[in-house]
């Protein structure tokens, strides 16, 4: 049998010294051999760290950055997502400004006191959520009983402020073991970047063929206005409208349509407002700046306590549309906690009279 030294001088027909050496440690033949063997173990190091250096993984963010920007994304704001870490804003800012160094483009834009996700920002948002979710799905896998189950909800800012946070509470008091982790969403793409499991979308959203989508709120809208801007400018029907000032935000209906709609004209009011938010709009109108045409749902604080008025009541100067729509992903089906919210949320809406009754 041919030795496995083949090839490396071991048949080379020189023989061993009387050294207690192999032949092969002691022929001259293998000088040359060896020091090749040398270079190819030297070789095969070399491309074993180039290889470590061209496939290795690549080097991490910042954790504690990645979690505040997580917060700050989630919340639209430094000083909420401070409350939720339990560090202060300035921290926040802090960790925020080592993610940008890090990543070599600004995920924040600032301006006025206001931080607003740049493109870049929006788009590594809701990765990061992703990992994130990830990354709890994966703790509760190995640690399921010491891990609070979470449940993602996503909302429009103003439905958020103005229905659905004040009544939050009432929902944790039932279900302690459900930790709730909730999102506003600026339009309906924002879906697209954004860990849910539901989400409560104003106007309807598109089609996707892993969602489930029906309609959730028929929204009433009406002008509305403070009790002193009616005495002041005499509002009795909506020709009077001309005497004052319009407020718009981003609802279902505009200005223009309402009254087409209603008195089959349009009207020159005398100054106009706009809003991009129902809670700024609404706030205007209770400080008297003028007439907003809003949604009862969201102006129910202020109607019940007298701050906002409805200046018109017949019921033909009302407006009724299906506006909100629930949507869940496609990861809530048959989850338990998503069940428990839709029923809580459901039981809500019934109780306040607001149920949409056609589906669409």
């Amino acid at each position: 049998m041919r030795s496995p030294l083949t090839g490396l001088g071991a048949d080379c027909g020189h023989e061993a010294v009387a050294s207690g050496r192999s032949r092969y440690e002691t022929c001259p033949c293998n000088g040359d051999i060896r020091n090749r063997a040398d270079m190819m173990g030297a070789s095969s190091k070399n491309s074993a760290a180039d290889e470590a250096s061209s496939t290795g993984r690549p080097r991490m963010p910042p954790l504690k950055a990645l979690s505040a920007f997580e917060a700050a994304s989630r919340h639209g704001s430094f000083s909420r997502a401070a409350e939720e870490l339990g560090v202060t804003p300035s921290a926040i800012s802090h960790h925020i400004q080592n993610l940008e160094d890090f990543l070599g483009v600004r995920v924040f834009s600032r301006h006025a006191g206001r931080a607003v996700l740049t493109n870049a920002g929006r788009l590594y948002a809701g990765e990061i959520e992703r990992a994130f979710g990830t990354i709890m799905g994966a703790t509760r896998l190995v640690a399921p009983q010491s891990q609070r189950d979470h449940l993602f909800i996503a909302s429009g800012p103003s439905f958020a402020a103005k229905w659905l946070q004040p009544r939050i509470g009432n929902f944790i008091g039932q279900h302690p073991e459900i930790g709730i982790r909730l999102s506003t969403i600026a339009d309906l793409r924002d879906l697209e970047t954004i860990r849910f499991d539901l989400a409560i979308a104003y106007g309807r959203p598109p089609v996707v063929n892993d969602r489930q989508i029906e309609p959730l709120l028929a929204e009433r809208l009406r002008p509305l206005c403070s009790p002193r801007l009616i005495e002041q400018l005499d509002l009795r029907e909506p020709g009077d409208l001309a005497r004052a000032t319009l407020i718009h935000s981003s609802n279902a209906l505009t200005w223009t349509d309402y009254l087409r709609k209603v008195t089959g004209a349009s009207i020159k009011a005398r100054h106009e407002l706009w809003f991009d938010r129902s809670t700024m709009a609404i706030d205007a109108a209770v400080e008297g700046l003028g007439v907003v045409l809003e949604s009862e749902i969201l102006a129910a604080e202020e109607l019940d306590k007298g701050a906002l008025v409805v200046p018109f009541r017949q019921p033909n100067f009302e407006v009724e549309t299906v506006s909100y729509y629930l949507v869940r992903s496609a990861e809530a089906k048959g989850r338990s906690h998503v069940s428990a919210f839709e029923a809580w949320l459901r039981a809500k809406i019934s109780a306040a009279n607001l149920q949409t009754t056609s589906v669409t």
